[in-house]
């Protein structure tokens, strides 16, 4: 087993926006309108929702904009400003909407390959129990967002899983999570619990290494193409092939690495 490396995906936006355009662009009218799993959003209102994410990253984090004005004392709620935005962008048509994205979303792919990877991120990657993250970390769960809501279009419409060469990031940021997750679980030091090909070990704390331990107490292995869903909220039989004690597999079962 060995410490995780930091997992660098900011060559990963350029391509992935690319996708995102020819997928919107193959869309019918009715299409537009397909319910996705995202609650009560439709394809449209996820395409709005990575056009918000891009722009407000931009604005926030490149240009230093305040999102609360100078009237409103509120601290800043994403999912307030989710609902907000979605609701609003019902106006755009699914024209405008394209446009928008292809240019914000290239510049949001320009600026984070622009980042100091090893520099103090803005903002924390809070499914990680993390106020502070370093800036890949920050990045690579961008990359997850933007993946992720890219991949429930797909499903709404039909069209493939887009996995290579995303995936393996993806979950090796989500992974991330386990040590937070288990923060309240307690065993004997030495306990190792196994997931696919990652490991979560006591000492003291829960620490995560790449690499399966030794003699587990529970191994845990799950599809990667299932196991994103898992980890993203989506209600679905995680196919959870279980080893050992069951009640260590518990909490990754139930393990959500988005926000909201």
């Amino acid at each position: 087993m060995r410490m995780p490396e930091p997992i660098r995906t900011e060559h990963l936006f350029a391509p992935l926006h690319e996708e995102l355009m020819a997928l919107l662009r193959s869309l019918s009218a009715a299409e537009w309108s397909a319910p996705t799993v995202a609650g009560a959003w439709t394809v449209k209102d996820v395409a709005a929702h990575l056009l918000d994410t891009a722009i407000r990253r931009l604005s926030m984090q490149r240009d230093g904009h305040t999102m609360s004005g100078p009237f409103d004392p509120r601290p800043f709620d994403p999912n307030a400003a989710n609902r907000e935005w979605v609701s609003a962008a019902g106006r755009l048509s699914p024209r405008i909407l394209i446009e928008m994205l292809d240019r914000y979303g290239r510049e949001n792919a320009e600026y984070l390959a622009s980042l100091d990877p090893f520099a103090k991120a803005q903002w924390g990657v809070t499914w990680a129990g993390e106020e502070e993250s370093p800036v890949w970390f920050d990045v690579a769960r961008e990359l997850t967002e933007r993946w992720h809501h890219q991949q429930q279009i797909r499903d709404a419409v039909g069209r493939a899983p887009l996995h290579e060469p995303y995936l393996g990031p993806v979950l090796a940021t989500f992974v991330r999570a386990l040590p937070f997750t288990y923060r309240d679980v307690d065993a004997p030091d030495g306990t190792a619990i196994v997931f696919n090909d990652w490991s979560l070990v006591r000492d003291g704390g829960w620490t995560l290494h790449e690499g399966r331990a030794g003699d587990p107490v529970t191994a845990i292995e799950i599809d990667p193409a299932v196991a994103w869903r898992v980890f993203t909220k989506q209600q679905i039989d995680p196919q959870a092939v279980i080893e050992g004690d069951a009640r260590y597999a518990e909490p990754l079962l139930r393990m959500v690495t988005v926000i909201g």
